[in-house]
């Protein structure tokens, strides 16, 4: 095969996600439902090809971290009623809805080259909202002492739409601070930007918490998928509205 085939990073990237989804299929992992696999491994391409490695990489530690972070306390949630569904394992809806923000972050990169640098904030800060989300969620459903209301704070259940918890908070500036170290660690911003995404995640998932609280029940549209949608949207946005401002 000709030797710029090969160094070309979307044929790489369907190689890439062509083998390790060949491997989830023969060790019948159970991250991805069988739809969700091959949905990820579209996401994998697109990612691939547009941020290389170092945007691949960040997305594998979301996933991963996030995957293993969705199990805490799993037996104990389920019981409640508040667990993911199909036991955490992640299906297309689950894929995009975590992932859209960075994915249009990545073709905005291929698209308008001049500014990539800020769609690099951009595609970094919505992982990082998005693992702070997760985190939060699941730690605070599981090890949550006491959750409040957003708008209230008042006490409510654990799992409860918009509530939120002091363990889940702590847990969700460790994640968002994970992704936005390692972006700087790969070369896709500068040590200022890590702060700033934390931070942007911060605001993200209290706008997220609002919008559960106030606005998720009322509207059938506003899926789990459309509000994490909404979520990393605002943070990547947030992240880049601020260093767009300081340059």
């Amino acid at each position: 095969m000709d030797g710029i085939l090969w160094l070309n990073p979307w044929w790489t990237g369907v190689l890439v996600n062509t083998f390790l989804g060949a491997i989830a299929l023969l060790v019948r992992q159970k991250l991805l439902t069988l739809a969700g696999l091959f949905h990820a491994w579209l996401l994998g391409v697109l990612i691939w090809g547009t941020l290389g490695w170092q945007g691949y990489l960040i997305v594998m530690v979301y996933f991963l971290v996030g995957s293993a972070v969705t199990r805490l306390g799993m037996a104990e949630k389920e019981a409640a009623g508040i667990a993911e569904k199909r036991s955490g394992a992640r299906g297309p809806e689950n894929v995009w809805g975590s992932a859209f923000t960075g994915t249009v972050c990545a073709l905005l990169v291929l698209l308008f080259p001049q500014w990539r640098e800020l769609f690099w904030v951009g595609f970094v800060a919505s992982f990082s909202t998005k693992l702070s989300d997760t985190c939060a969620s699941e730690v605070g459903k599981a090890y949550g002492q006491r959750t409040f209301l957003i708008t209230t704070l008042k006490p409510v259940p654990r799992g409860t739409e918009g509530a939120v918890s002091l363990e889940g908070t702590l847990a969700g500036i460790g994640g968002a601070a994970v992704i936005a170290v390692l972006g700087w660690g790969v070369g896709l911003m500068g040590a200022i930007a890590i702060p700033i995404c934390i931070l942007a995640a911060f605001l993200a998932n209290l706008v997220e918490s609002l919008v559960g609280a106030t606005l998720q029940e009322r509207y059938p549209w506003l899926s789990n998928e459309v509000v994490n949608i909404i979520n990393t949207t605002v943070g990547a946005l947030g992240a880049m509205g601020v260093v767009f401002a300081g340059s």
